[in-house]
């Protein structure tokens, strides 16, 4: 297996280098991801709970899609692609934008884009990435969020409240 490659970005963003993904994680430095949302008609939203393979929290909950912007790849189509290799979801279009994160230790020094989409078609789950993943109404993650904050990956626990704001 190839081993990933990443932009290593400044603060502001900007591509500063290019480094393997366990060096990166290894020096700590900022990098890019994308965090994807998947509701459905009920407004229920699609979690997942993390591989126990996962070098990076494993077993937690967490979005229903997320992970690394590859080196040279965009954001948008790191979003798609994403949503394709852990779900199964062929989107016809960029899932809705919704706001970026800048780095910090819940988002693992990743720079973050996060993004929603509806669907409503049968979840593919990628085994090699996910345990399983669950329909939840927003109020029960929510209340997840606020009694078992220990299961919940810390970037979901930075994301979903503004989520929330913009749900309202």
């Amino acid at each position: 297996m190839n081993e990933e490659i990443f932009d290593v970005v400044d603060e502001a963003d900007r591509v500063i280098g290019r480094l393997s993904r366990a060096e990166v994680h290894r020096r700590g430095l900022l990098h890019r991801a994308v965090h994807v949302f998947v509701f459905n008609a009920a407004g229920q939203v699609f979690l997942q709970k993390r591989s126990m393979r996962k070098d990076r929290q494993p077993g937690l909950w967490d979005t229903s899609a997320s992970g690394h912007v590859d080196s040279g790849e965009e954001y948008d189509a790191c979003a798609v692609r994403e949503l394709r290799e852990e779900l199964g979801i062929q989107l016809g279009t960029v899932p809705e934008k919704l706001f970026k994160l800048s780095p910090s230790a819940e988002t693992d020094a990743e720079h973050v884009w996060v993004y929603r989409c509806q669907w409503d078609g049968v979840i593919e789950i990628n085994l090699e990435e996910i345990e399983r993943g669950e329909w939840l109404a927003t109020e029960e993650l929510t209340r997840r969020l606020e009694t078992r904050p220990e299961e919940i990956a810390s970037a979901l626990r930075v994301i979903w409240p503004r989520v929330q704001k913009l749900l309202r």
